[in-house]
């Protein structure tokens, strides 16, 4: 048996068992440099496989999610939050007959993009291009703020240069929501329906993982009753919340929640705001350090002559600074800032 037979049979299981609405891998966009065919694994197979195997992906397991440097070993990081929200995706695709090569690219690559420290990071580089933009410092197209979905697709298209399908592009550059409340057009597929499930998954794991975090560091003493009214446990609420996407959504095109649970799920995300997110800079000085830090090594390599030729103005020091893991921005910063022997060995 020829194995290209192999893809080929894969492809025509999609097109006989996935959903109406799903991607179909033989009816791909493709990709932006056209490649010869895999001949065991479909489009959407590779691009999960190119982010799993990249630099950029590894290095998530040291960049923060929300608590910077914690004590102890069970909080979560970039690497496992992109794990969690890839587990809650692929078992809302699967039940949907949606792709879920596709889902799972999505969510694996969604955030390579993010800046050490987290969201205090992103604030901070935020912070300091958008200044540049306003001296004019950056060149024509080129950065006038940072966000963590733009720079994933950069990290995609052009630092990795994995040459990914429009599909898992899309998905990656449209997923992120911020603070913003979730409405039903969230799971109005702009792109794929694929892409809506990892952006409502993208919420789900993040609004339960961080009240365990939460509890853990102890910045609130218990869950809010809003979260028990939804599940008394961890993997009770992630449980209700899913099912209830895939009991709104089945057999519709749009991922979908009731809207009890739509407005739960906005109530606990301001709630987090509130009480986790805004508070914890103003408890820590950890976090105002850190921020300090990313500005400071932003422009230190802003400084022709810092960084080497491949990265290049305020673009590069985006880049350099962006890719950073957390341990990597706090040796580099002593290297730079702090006299040898003062160091420690």
């Amino acid at each position: 048996m020829a194995t290209d037979s192999i893809r080929l049979r894969i492809e025509r299981q999609e097109q006989d068992t996935l959903a109406p609405y799903a991607a179909k891998a033989a009816t791909s966009a493709g990709r932006r440099t056209p490649e010869q065919q895999d001949p065991v694994r479909t489009v959407y197979q590779r691009d999960r496989d190119r982010i799993l195997h990249s630099k950029a992906f590894r290095r998530l397991k040291h960049k923060t999610q929300v608590f910077i440097n914690p004590v102890g070993d069970h909080y979560r990081t970039r690497l496992t939050h992109s794990l969690e929200v890839s587990q809650i995706a692929r078992t809302i695709g699967r039940a949907l007959c949606l792709n879920e090569d596709l889902v799972e690219a999505i969510a694996l690559g969604h955030d390579v993009g993010h800046t050490p420290f987290g969201h205090a990071g992103e604030s901070a580089l935020d912070e300091s291009v958008r200044l540049c933009a306003q001296e004019g410092l950056t060149t024509e197209g080129g950065p006038t703020g940072f966000r963590h979905y733009e720079q994933s697709l950069r990290v995609v298209d052009v630092l990795e240069n994995l040459n990914l399908t429009e599909e898992t592009r899309a998905g990656i550059g449209g997923h992120s929501k911020g603070q913003n409340d979730l409405t039903a057009h969230d799971g109005t597929p702009t792109s794929t329906l694929e892409a809506a499930v990892v952006r409502i998954s993208d919420r789900i794991a993040y609004l339960n993982h961080d009240l365990d975090d939460a509890i853990r560091a102890g910045i609130i003493p218990e869950l809010p009753v809003l979260a028990k009214s939804i599940g008394d446990s961890h993997s009770a609420r992630v449980g209700a919340m899913v099912t209830d996407v895939v009991a709104s959504s089945m057999d519709k095109p749009a991922i979908l929640l009731s809207d009890e649970l739509t407005k739960k799920m906005n109530d606990l995300k301001d709630w987090l705001f509130e009480n986790v997110y805004y508070w914890y800079p103003r408890k820590y000085p950890d976090v105002q350090k850190a921020q300090a830090m990313v500005r400071e090594l932003f422009a230190h390599f802003l400084t022709p002559g810092n960084l080497d030729a491949n990265y290049v103005g305020v673009q590069g020091a985006v880049d350099y600074v962006a890719g950073m893991t957390d341990r990597f921005a706090i040796e580099t910063y002593a290297e730079i800032k702090m006299p040898s022997s003062w160091r420690l060995p």
